[in-house]
């Protein structure tokens, strides 16, 4: 259409868009760029076709789509002039634009913006290992997950009491309860099995054999997992240290260390142009004199992996670069927040339908379910990478303490019915009933006044 016929057609869908389907002659997208426009075969795939097509879904009309020839977003030179898909909209070359097109001032001049389909910011991208984290008081617990030290402190409380149980039942550990003095209080317990812990030691040691059974599965425990603390200690050490740390782009202008650059004639770069921050202000006269710009966002993304180069660029794209390139990681701080949005013609009587169709989409949740289907991450999580243990890879060494304790409670068991038996067959007792006597001597269930009373009448 020329422009004239295509302002008619226009004015026509405006009085009787409720009676006719709508039909545009061209959508144009920016070059193909993951995850916005990709090429399926002879099709074109991406977040952007899936937004287009529910918009048409929801307006009711028709598209054909072509790429923007120049390969870019949209820049205007000293003499006025834009070039890239804003272009080609302004010379009525295309009827609507859709790529992940900022909303700016001198933009919204030229052509027509519908509300933001999504929002961004500015952040910077970098390499995992040329960023480090200010070190914490309780770092020194990172090497176990919360589950774990919980475990390690239940178990620490078990083991001491079932020290504590045998070395009250077994009668080779505390042989004349009526007059002999327990070592194995529960105080002594907790002490011995801390001491174990911290491979000190702390006498007297157990001399039953229930008593041995749960000492050295408590040591055996203890080795273990000494030995996956430390390991993974000394292996987070080693992958956190860096040699400086960036938190930010006041770290950044503040160091010389590592290079950074933006994309050129984009509107992150204009950003920073235009601040009266200082140090946003030096960072653009250190990409300016340095000349470090690229010019796409793969380029960008391929030398922050090479490493020593900091990207910066719109956090929605570097949120994509880290679920695609698991060595990258983005900072937290983001600026100059702003939203991408479809372009159309000045005066273009879609421009209102599409912001509406948006806002629809955005309240039914329609964009988040986009964004998380086109922004799925491919990286496997740090703390499954071991960095920090979990409680399933410990579980093995849980359950053999689990057993030992078993093993030794029902050992001193066994012990104290021997002796039972045997004590019975000499007294001409039952057994039970000699059993049930040194349960109440040894668990004190009745008063040492009551079993002197009874032991001198079983002698008598």
């Amino acid at each position: 259409f020329a422009d004239g016929s295509r302002m008619g057609l226009f004015t026509m869908i405006s009085l009787y868009e409720q009676f006719i389907q709508i039909i545009l002659t061209t959508y144009i997208f920016k070059f193909q760029q993951d995850p916005y426009t990709m090429s399926k075969g002879s099709q074109l795939e991406g977040y952007c076709m899936d937004l287009l097509a529910e918009l048409a879904k929801k307006l009711g009309f028709k598209y054909k789509v072509h790429l923007v020839k120049d390969g870019a977003y949209g820049r205007q030179d000293e003499s006025g002039n834009w070039n890239g898909m804003i272009g080609e909209v302004v010379r009525g070359e295309a009827d609507l634009a859709m790529a992940p097109l900022t909303l700016t001032a001198a933009r919204e001049k030229a052509v027509g913006m519908t509300k933001p389909y999504m929002q961004t910011g500015i952040s910077i991208l970098l390499r995992k290992d040329i960023v480090s984290e200010e070190a914490g008081i309780f770092d020194f617990l990172s090497p176990f997950s919360g589950e774990i030290w919980f475990g390690i402190l239940i178990a620490y409380f078990v083991t001491a009491v079932c020290i504590c149980i045998v070395g009250r039942l077994s009668p080779c550990e505390w042989s004349q309860p009526e007059t002999e003095p327990n070592h194995f209080t529960l105080l002594h317990s907790l002490w011995y099995a801390a001491g174990a812990l911290s491979l000190q030691g702390a006498g007297p040691h157990p001399k039953a054999v229930s008593g041995r059974v749960i000492s050295c599965t408590w040591w055996l425990f203890g080795v273990v997992l000494l030995a996956c603390y430390f390991s993974s200690l000394s292996s987070s050490q080693g992958s956190d240290s860096a040699p400086l740390m960036i938190k930010g782009f006041e770290d950044l202008a503040n160091q010389d260390v590592i290079e950074y650059g933006t994309l050129a004639g984009s509107s992150t770069l204009a950003f920073f142009k235009n601040s009266n921050n200082p140090s946003y202000r030096r960072i653009y006269e250190h990409m300016e004199r340095r000349k470090s710009f690229v010019s796409s966002m793969d380029e960008g993304v391929q030398k922050a992996k090479e490493g020593n180069y900091a990207f910066i660029g719109e956090s929605v794209s570097l949120d994509l670069a880290v679920a695609r390139h698991c060595e990258l990681v983005r900072a937290h701080e983001v600026i100059g927040m702003r939203g991408y949005s479809i372009v159309t013609p000045l005066g273009s009587p879609m421009l209102k339908n599409l912001s509406v169709a948006i806002l629809q989409l955005s309240e039914a949740g329609e964009l988040a379910y986009l964004r998380t289907k086109w922004w799925a991450s491919s990286c496997i999580p740090d703390s499954a990478k071991g960095s920090s243990l979990r409680a399933h890879s410990m579980k093995g060494i849980f359950l053999v303490l689990a057993i030992g304790l078993g093993i030794g409670v029902l050992l001193s068991l066994f012990e104290l019915t021997s002796k039972s038996r045997s004590t019975a067959g000499e007294q001409k007792k039952s057994c039970c009933a000699v059993l049930t006597q040194e349960l109440s001597q040894r668990l004190r269930m009745i008063n040492t006044k009551g079993a002197q009373e009874t032991s001198d009448k079983n002698k008598a």
